[in-house]
């Protein structure tokens, strides 16, 4: 990967800057491109670090503006698109700001490459594009598509669009497919961070329903890892579900918390539950595991403690948002 550059579409929001920060690490010489349209959820803080890097170039704007793409691409060896709307509840309000960046800036983007070649183009997806599962199973890449939630309806749609691209023009592209994800620089309105930051300002934490839907939890830096795995030895047109071997119910992962930061269970509100709330979601990884060696290497126990101390250490990061 040094001395090639990767444009990282969404750089500046969690799992985008947890990559950028991987790259750097791992490859001193790679360059960076990240596209960002620094919407809510995108922080410029989380790439502070980077300022002075000369390798690093930040650039605000649309992965939907097609000259902005189109110029950008020009100079791209990698792709990684995460630029995404990703809260359910706002898809539920609106759904067609999800449909406008997940499919149609999706599209900007593969019509981009059409245009230049690139070595590979990964669209970094979701495990709720293939719906809800019952009390056992797991989801696998033949797994039926069966989105439930206007934004999991979209990033399906982008991963039928990545496919059809492939299908019909041969581009180089792949598709992952993730779990629920957690770490240092989540947006507080996902569970984890959101009751962080409640219970450290002394806030009851409201959970849904009753709090017994189960979630596949993986440690960021692990996506990362699996992400570059995928990005170089991954096959054209193939599919790979990442996945942390964390099942937890919500209430399991409010306890912890709450017992983490010693706050009495009581602080616990429950709450009417959210339309289209899939029960459960659990991933088998084990086709990248066996045929690209990777596996999720930070235990639940060890991340979510250190996560919950980068929260505390990092107060300020979270209350400037």
């Amino acid at each position: 990967m040094n001395g090639n550059t990767v444009l990282v579409t969404g750089g500046a929001g969690f799992i985008g800057s947890n990559f950028i920060h991987y790259l750097f690490k791992q490859y001193p010489q790679v360059k960076v491109v990240n596209l960002d349209l620094l919407t809510y959820a995108g922080n410029p803080d989380n790439l502070k670090a980077l300022t002075d890097n000369p390798n690093y170039r930040f650039v605000k704007g649309d992965i939907a503006d097609a000259a902005v793409v189109d110029e950008l691409m020009k100079e791209a060896d990698y792709v990684v698109n995460f630029a995404a709307e990703s809260h359910v509840d706002r898809s539920i309000e609106d759904p067609s700001i999800f449909i406008r960046t997940n499919v149609l800036g999706t599209q900007v983007l593969l019509d981009a490459i059409k245009r230049h070649e690139v070595k590979r183009y990964l669209q970094v997806s979701t495990d709720e594009v293939y719906g809800s599962l019952g009390p056992t199973g797991y989801f696998t890449e033949e797994t039926p598509i069966a989105p439930n939630s206007p934004y999991s309806a979209s990033k399906a749609s982008a991963d039928l669009l990545v496919r059809a691209y492939r299908e019909t023009y041969g581009l180089p592209v792949l598709i992952t497919r993730c779990s629920n994800n957690y770490g240092p620089y989540q947006f507080p309105e996902k569970l984890i961070p959101f009751f962080i930051k409640r219970l450290l300002n002394n806030q009851p934490v409201p959970v849904y329903g009753d709090g017994l839907n189960v979630r596949d939890w993986l440690h960021v830096e692990d996506h990362c890892c699996a992400i570059d795995t995928v990005l170089q030895k991954g096959k054209p047109g193939e599919a790979y579900n990442i996945g942390g071997n964390n099942e937890k119910t919500n209430m399991e992962i409010t306890k912890l918390i709450l017992a983490s930061l010693n706050k009495p269970e009581d602080m616990i509100e429950y709450v009417t539950d959210r339309l289209g709330h899939d029960r459960r979601y659990a991933i088998d990884s084990s086709k990248i595991q066996r045929e690209l060696g990777w596996v999720p290497l930070i235990s639940f126990e060890d991340g979510i403690k250190k996560t919950i101390a980068w929260y505390i250490e990092n107060r300020q990061w979270w209350e400037n948002l």
